[in-house]
C-alpha cells in the first residue's frame, strides 16, 4: 500500500542510517516493522507479569522435556 508521510529531512536521514537502508521507502517500511514488533514485545511481557498465562510445568519439568 501506498502513502504519503512528512517527515523532516535529518529524521529520515536518521532514519536511514539506523536502518542501514539506503532509499526512503526500504528505511520507513522497516522502522515501522521493527517498531510494531517492540510493541507486541512489550505487551507480551505485560502479560507475562500480570500472570496472564498459567504454565502446567514447572521450570525443572521444561528443562528436563527440552533434553
Amino acid at each position: 500500500m501506498r502513502i504519503t508521510v512528512d517527515l523532516e529531512e535529518n529524521i529520515l536521514d536518521e532514519l536511514s542510517k539506523v536502518t542501514g537502508e539506503n532509499k526512503k521507502s526500504p528505511a520507513v517500511a522497516k522502522a515501522v516493522t521493527e517498531y510494531l514488533k517492540r510493541q507486541k514485545a512489550r505487551e507480551f511481557a505485560r502479560l507475562l507479569m500480570e500472570g496472564s498465562f498459567d504454565y502446567p510445568l514447572t521450570n525443572e519439568e521444561i528443562e528436563k522435556a527440552q533434553g
